[in-house]
Parts: C-alpha cells; structure tokens; sequence
C-alpha cells in the first residue's frame, strides 16, 4: 500500500474580489483520494475598477491586489504547498495594460496568473460548482456572476457518464460593471435601472445563441451575489456558508430582494451583516442580472453552491 499527500493553491483573481484555496490532496492505493480544505480566504480589491470605461487597470487596483497576494503567498508558504495555480478572468481580459498585472504576479508569486478565456472561466465554473452537490440529476445549467462578466455554461451532472460542460458563454456584463455603466446614483433612478436591464437582457440574447437557456436543466448560481442573495433571504444574523450550500433562491425572493435593493440606500444595504462592504455598491446590479437570467432560463428557483471556479482551478491540479 502506498501513500502520498499533495499540497495545491488555487487563486482566482476577479474583477471585484481575489480568493486563495489551499487544499490538502491524499490519495492511497487502495482506498484512492480524499481532500481536506486547509485555508480559504477572500479579498475585496476591486481590481477591475473603471476598467469598462478606460481599458486599463488601475495603478492603485493593481496595489490593492498586490497586498492580498502578499499574504496569500506568506499563507501558501505556510502550508508548504506544491503547486500554485492562478487564474485571471474577466478585468485582466479586457486591460491594455495587462502586462503590468502579470508581471507583478511574477515578482509577488513567483508564477505567473494564466489569463483565461470566458470559455475557459466558465468551464471551471461548472466543474467547481457541481462539486458536492450530490441532488444534481441530468442537465445543469450553471450560472457565475462575476464583477466584470457572467459566466453560463450547460453541462450535465457528475453522475452521467461523458458529464462535464457542454456549451458555455461569457457575457460582459456583472456586478461591478453594470454598476460602473449604469447605477450611478444613489439609489439608482428608475431610467438607470431601466438601462441596466437592457443591456444584460441584450446579452442574454447573444449568449442564447451558444447555450441553450431554454431547455429544461436545474439552474445552479454561484459566487458573492448569489450567495449574498440567499444568505438575505434566510435571514441569516451572519454569513454561514454551511447552511447556504445547497439551499434554493426562488424567482419570487430574488425579485423582492432586487427591489429592496433598488429601492435602498447605501447605508440601509450596508446594516444588513451577510452583505461584505465590497459587495455593498455592486449588489443591487449583481441581483438585476440573477433575476434576468433566472427569467431567460424559465426557471422558479436556483439552487445554490458555495464550491465555484476557486473549486474547479484546484480540482484542475
């Protein structure tokens, strides 16, 4: 009988956040894999901030971000890991200046951030989110909604044999972009809204042509919106990922929830305690677009899971 233990960091860079897993890898001869989350962290950083309107990251986005990776290298190091992969989406897509972002990687990590497609980010997604959720039967529609794009990628579940993603698309719109676009008061007026819709409805209807929304699938939501999202509709005092994996979000709950959000004001969304400080000025967006593509799917709930893209970059190891 033999056995080894593998140490994996997965580090996913957004446009709004960048999060670090550490993953403890056992596999035994006879008994085969087991994993054991060692550390999992989240840094706001905002590093996509006016990326929509400029093309180029932010000097001080780019600083903010190189702080988080400074303590995530000094938790990685720690943990004595083996591999390290990193993966930048959709802000490090779009900059002109990319190369400043990568070359800071190098200096921070000593590896540098692979720069993936929204084709590429959307299959992780679906292979993190489908992880430990064992209800899953048949068709999964997947839906992550970032900062800066929202990922949909249709698969079928863990258990059918040939599962995986089976069609995906990246539309450019997220929480912190159509933010950046449309809701610029405080609350956003009606018109704003209005603008905010048409446009992730535009999407919708491209991404339509490469996925399938239509037919019959379970609707799967991951990353902070919707886990925001179900976190205020239980009612929880504090955010509690255990009892938000798995749990459902309806239509109806998603609509009140974007009304509230619409309606209130910075300082009102700022008491509720699961929404993080980061997310307070993109939430409302971010509930926009889940409503949207919730009404493009024909869908009355969405289940949904903590495990995401983080997921599927350290299971990729």
């Amino acid at each position: 009988m033999s056995f080894e233990e593998r140490r994996v960091a997965a580090i996913d860079c957004g446009t709004n956040s960048v999060r670090l897993l550490v993953n403890s890898v056992f596999t035994d001869s006879e008994l085969g894999t087991a994993t054991r989350q060692l550390a999992r962290e989240m840094r706001i950083v905002r590093l996509g901030q006016g990326v929509d309107r400029t093309g180029r990251l932010d000097p001080a986005a780019i600083e903010r971000t190189r702080l988080a990776l400074e303590e995530y290298r000094r938790v990685i190091n720690y943990h004595e890991v083996d591999t390290v992969r990193m993966v930048a989406t959709s802000a490090t897509r779009d900059a002109g200046n990319r190369a400043d972002f990568v070359a800071m990687v190098q200096s921070t990590l000593g590896i540098e951030p692979e720069v993936v497609t929204g084709v590429e980010e959307a299959q992780l997604s679906f292979n993190g989110a489908v992880d430990g959720l064992d209800s899953l039967v048949g068709a999964v529609l997947v839906t992550d909604i970032g900062g800066g794009s929202t990922e949909l990628v249709r698969g079928l579940d863990p258990g059918n044999t040939g599962s995986g993603a089976l069609a995906a698309f990246s539309m450019d719109v997220g929480a912190v972009r159509l933010t950046e676009r449309h809701l610029r008061d405080d609350p956003p007026t009606p018109g704003q809204l209005s603008a905010a819709a048409s446009d992730v409805a535009a999407a919708l209807e491209v991404a339509g042509q490469s996925v399938d929304l239509a037919a019959e699938a379970t609707l799967v939501g991951v990353a902070g919106t919707v886990t925001t999202l179900a976190a205020m509709a239980l009612h929880l005092p504090a955010y509690d990922s255990a009892a938000i994996h798995g749990s459902t979000l309806t239509r109806d709950q998603v609509a009140t929830l974007t009304r509230w959000l619409s309606e209130a004001t910075h300082d009102e969304r700022a008491a509720v305690p699961v929404i993080h400080p980061g997310r307070v000025d993109v939430i409302t967006a971010g509930a926009l677009i889940l409503g949207a593509v919730m009404g493009a799917a024909g869908a009355a709930q969405i289940i949904v899971s903590e495990h995401d893209i983080l997921d599927g970059i350290a299971a990729s190891l």
